[in-house]
């Protein structure tokens, strides 16, 4: 009888069939494993509650790590009673002997917020132990029943809603304003050295620019200096020819006088 309604709750799942929590009750005696020689705990699954910090509008995801607990390879299942609600990615595969997987749980962006923020639905995680040739394309529902003779084990986990952690004022008050606090400090800071900054930089390039006209003034200084004296020797040059040349037309005029 329990596995019949474990089976009418969770079987038409698996072709995409809404299923409401509020039409089936989740009750952990109807859920619990049949523990018999073809059941153990096959794979740890950590956390234990899928834990959704609730956000109207916005899509929200939570991670589940599988450890496979065992020497051999084990297949597993993920299903929901609200599958139109959630995506889980991926939904089946095998985990490697001694290994590890993460699937991923995304809840669509939900318009409005459940009542005292209690969520009613349920995921069961299903494991059976395969061969080593199986692939996930050839995972069936019917690897993780008793019938199928393989080792299956189910876990049924719970979905909890929490308040988003920014918005937050049990506890983390205090540490939500200092966080607040520091960062309007440290943007204060950062106007404050951009405006500090700002004159810093026109005065070094103000200085920059004389420092450059000083270089070019004394440039020209210097260049009109050698101007100058080329000038001046070109003048005492000049002098020195006209003397030379007088001298020697007076010493011509004197001897053509005495003759």
């Amino acid at each position: 009888m329990q596995e019949e309604k474990k089976n009418s709750i969770f079987g038409g799942l698996a072709s995409g069939a809404p299923v409401g929590a509020d039409r089936f009750p989740f009750d952990p005696r109807e859920f619990s494993p049949a523990m018999s020689s073809d059941s153990r705990e096959l794979l740890g699954i950590d956390p234990p509650e899928l834990i959704f910090p609730f956000e109207l509008k916005k899509q929200i995801s939570c991670s589940l790590h599988l450890t496979n607990k065992t020497d051999e390879y084990v297949a597993f299942k993920v299903k929901t009673t609200s599958p139109k609600k959630y995506c889980v990615r991926p939904n089946n595969g095998i985990v490697a002997p001694l290994s590890t997987s993460d699937v991923l749980v995304t809840m669509q962006a939900q318009r409005e917020a459940p009542p005292d923020m209690q969520c009613k639905d349920k995921f069961l995680v299903q494991s059976a132990i395969v061969k080593q040739d199986i692939t996930p394309k050839d995972i069936t529902g019917d690897m993780f029943t008793k019938e199928s003779g393989n080792v299956v084990d189910e876990v049924k986990l719970k979905v909890v809603y929490t308040p988003p952690q920014p918005t937050s004022f049990n506890g983390g008050s205090e540490e939500g304003l200092g966080s607040l606090s520091y960062q309007e400090a440290t943007k204060g800071s950062r106007e404050s050295e951009t405006v500090t900054s700002e004159p810093l930089a026109l005065i070094s390039k103000l200085k920059e620019e004389k420092n450059s006209a000083i270089q070019q003034s004394m440039k020209l200084q210097e260049e009109l200096d050698l101007l100058r004296r080329q000038m001046g020797s070109q003048h005492v040059g000049f002098s020195l020819v006209f003397v030379l040349v007088i001298a020697i037309l007076g010493i011509l005029l004197g001897f053509l006088i005495k003759r």
